[in-house]
């Protein structure tokens, strides 16, 4: 195999691979090595000296808490073979373990486990995990984040169905009906893979959760309920956070279970504790942090139905993700989750308490259906019917003391228009993952962590107008028909809170009731032809919507992997003028390249300088590390660099700060090269399809005396466009910055000099 012969040639030791166990072992000069197991990887005093302590505790099993976990659990994990494969990270290791044929689901557990990685647990509050499909929409961003989960994203790739069945939102009078137009909202360059070594997945949430509980089985992690002391790698379901006090050596928890009929307590010591328990946070509430934004946009109810004579029918004839239905009889909005599986989910605009939720029994939702459909379906189950409110929210502190956390919709709410809200939440989680693992781990003080909120606060509020933006992009269409949003929203305030307040209630439903009825009536036939003048201004309005792109949209591809930290763990250019602020527009923006500090690193594929087959491309995402915080120096094979990058070393080893040097060889010098290939560098070459596309440098907008310092969460710390005149003092300095240590300026740069 080409695999196994690039491995010889590159890391000269014979490998033998037992399939049974996964235990490879490394022979070389005669001798074997056989790793230690069950050494702890966390080196911070306070946990050290306590082991009643949990390093990081997390508040809820959602996707952003059990990604967390994963991260956590990954950072510092090591392959029993990772000392030979120093080289590899995990994605390149996931192509090795593809190449043998090995199946994902049987290494590495536990007992291959050289050293685990933050120590973590989950509290749940619910008994088991809800099966309502909730979120469905993974941006690339966080498919880039879940291909560092051991190829989760390859296998949400496989599991998903078909982009073309899903791809496009379709508008019209009934599922049987008339379109009103259609809006395809995938273009060639979303399949090319030049931004991102993978695509945008439509995937349901509770299905998420099934692959990520999976493989938080491989790592060991166990499912339990009940009367329990809580332990690493656990999740404890039916234990709700009542209550904690943060001192200055740990956060002190408060947990409530049920047992034989009774609420029993439990305390629970953790080094930091983590919100990820969802819009009404009891984390959030706990620790006084109010939100900032818009309330209670609009109240909804969604109802969670099967039919497979429904999906067979728009898998024929007109397949979609999601279906806005107008008709005189009803109004709503279907997602098809997964039209092979035949499951739905209804959303219908929801107004109390003239409306109550019993009015949406079951029976009514089915006629509901019906109405919207355009007929009767034999095989209808509705599964679940939820009440929920929209709303446009950001906490006004993502961090209280520099011990509890918030994460995903903890910290942020938004509508759903777009798919923000689980895919910002991945992100933050990505982003606090690192950074609690370097100060568990000794590697930076915790003031660093101060620096999570700084980072991703910005980005919840500029994600939350967006989607905002999103949201009123939709009510284009309905406007555009006749049916504006806002004013039905408005009667609805008056009837709750001028005049029709002293009416009775039965009045108050008999009025809305007749209000609405006269606005579906605007969508009649009737009215809603070419031949009638209102008509034919409608249907032309409703075209230059679709054609302008001003409905609602899916992707935001400059938003989703184009944004920036613009402070925080990272040192910003001098003497760089950036970019203006981004004001949200709700429109789709093609995303470009960029290597300011703060951006995440551009994608290229590139492969090993050695390599001679196209199967061992890779992305320079994946030089990155995903399995321990490790920062990645990213240099042209020219001599001020080298001396960048041995610099770089030093500077890391004093500091205790693991660092890869990466060596990116132009396309056209490959064949000439002469790498260095010591210490701890990777040589790779540029690939590229043809000689005329950009460099690597070129991409960045850099030249290729410049250097690249990327973080362990793929975003850029640190760049120079130039040679560096003393690297070993500006290294110093730049750790410091990134880390938060204490630095103090050399009376002499070259006192500074460590070389």
């Amino acid at each position: 195999m080409r695999i196994l012969q690039f491995m010889k040639r590159n890391l000269n030791p014979v490998i033998y691979i037992t399939r049974n166990n996964f235990e490879p072992k490394v022979e070389e000069f005669g001798l074997k090595f056989l790793h230690k197991r069950g050494v702890s990887a966390l080196s911070s005093s306070k946990f050290k000296e306590d082991d009643f302590i949990l390093p990081v505790l997390i508040v809820g099993a959602g996707p952003v808490g059990l990604s967390l976990s994963i991260l956590l659990t990954k950072l510092g994990l090591r392959h029993p073979i990772d000392e030979t494969f120093a080289l590899f990270n995990a994605s390149i290791w996931n192509v090795i373990l593809r190449k043998l044929r090995i199946d994902r689901s049987v290494q590495p557990n536990s007992a291959e486990i050289q050293a685990a990685g933050v120590r973590c647990a989950v509290l749940e509050k619910n008994t088991a995990f809800s099966r309502h499909p909730q979120a469905h929409f993974i941006n690339n961003r966080s498919m880039e984040v879940f291909r560092k989960l051991d190829c989760l994203a390859e296998e949400i790739q496989q599991f998903q169905p078909p982009v073309d069945l899903w791809r496009k939102f379709i508008y019209c009078t009934s599922l049987s009906g008339s379109v009103l137009g259609s809006v395809d909202h995938m273009q060639p360059q979303d399949f090319e893979r030049v931004v991102s070594p993978v695509t945008v997945a439509h995937f349901s949430q509770y299905k998420l959760i099934r692959l990520l509980l999976k493989k938080l089985e491989n790592l060991d992690f166990r499912i339990h309920e009940g009367d329990r002391d809580i332990k690493e790698r656990e999740i404890l379901m039916g234990h709700e956070c009542l209550s904690f006090t943060v001192t200055d050596n740990c956060v002190n928890v408060t947990s409530s279970f049920h047992k034989d009929g009774r609420t029993l307590k439990r305390d629970i010591q953790c080094g930091f504790l983590v919100g990820t328990d969802g819009a009404g946070s009891r984390v959030r509430k706990l620790a006084g942090i109010e939100m900032e934004g818009e309330r209670d946009l609009q109240k909804l109810v969604s109802v969670h139905f099967t039919s497979q004579a429904l999906g067979r029918y728009l898998l024929k004839e007109r397949p979609g993700m999601l279906f806005f239905i107008f008709n005189t009889e009803a109004i709503g909005v279907l997602v098809a989750h997964d039209l092979q599986q035949g499951e739905f989910v209804l959303q219908v605009p929801y107004y109390p308490p003239q409306q109550n939720l019993e009015d949406f029994s079951p029976k009514m939702c089915e006629d509901l259906i019906f109405k919207l459909v355009g007929h009767e379906l034999e095989d209808i189950a509705v599964i679940d019917i939820k009440p929920w409110v929209m709303h446009a929210e950001v906490a006004e502190k993502f961090d209280f003391n520099n011990q509890v956390f918030l994460a995903g919709d903890a910290a942020h709410r938004f509508p759903p228009a777009g798919g923000f809200g689980m895919n910002t939440g991945i992100q933050d989680a990505q982003n606090l993952a690192w950074k609690l693992a370097a100060v568990v781990n000794g590697i930076a003080p915790t003031t660093l962590l101060s620096t999570y909120e700084t980072e991703r606060r910005p980005i919840a509020k500029f994600n939350t107008a967006l989607s905002v933006q999103n949201f009123r992009a939709a009510m284009e269409v309905p406007a555009a028909l006749g049916l504006d949003p806002t004013v039905a929203n408005s009667v609805h305030r008056v009837i709750n809170d001028g005049l029709g307040s002293i009416l009775p209630s039965g009045v108050q439903r008999v009025i809305l009731d007749g209000l609405f009825s006269i606005g579906r009536a605007q969508l009649s036939q009737a009215i809603l032809n070419d031949k009638n003048p209102v008509g034919l201004s409608r249907l032309a309005r409703l075209k230059h919507i679709f054609e302008e792109g001003k409905s609602l949209q899916l992707q935001f591809p400059a938003e989703d992997l184009g944004y920036r930290y613009k402070e925080g763990a990272l040192v910003l250019d001098r003497n760089v003028i950036h970019d203006s602020e981004n004001v949200p527009t709700g429109r789709r923006r093609d995303y470009v390249p960029s290597s300011e500090p703060g951006s995440r690193l551009p994608h290229m594929e590139v492969k090993s300088l050695s390599s001679v087959s196209d199967e061992d491309n890779f992305s320079t995402l994946d030089l990155v590390s995903g399995d321990k915080v490790e920062f990645v120096l990213i240099i042209a094979p020219v001599e001020s660099s080298y001396n960048l990058a041995h610099a770089t070393l030093k500077v890391a080893e004093k500091l205790k700060v693991l660092v890869k040097v990466c060596v990116i060889w132009p396309y056209n010098r490959a064949n000439n090269a002469a790498p260095c290939s010591v210490g701890n560098y990777i040589n790779i070459v540029e690939v590229k399809k043809s000689p005329n596309l950009p460099s690597w440098w070129d991409l960045c907008g850099m030249n290729d005396r410049g250097a690249i310092l990327a973080r362990p969460d793929e975003h850029i710390a640190w760049r120079a466009m130039s040679e560096i005149r003393y690297p070993s003092f500006e290294m110093d300095k730049v750790f410091s910055v990134i880390l938060g240590h204490a630095y103090k300026k050399p009376e002499n740069v070259f006192d500074a000099q460590v070389d």
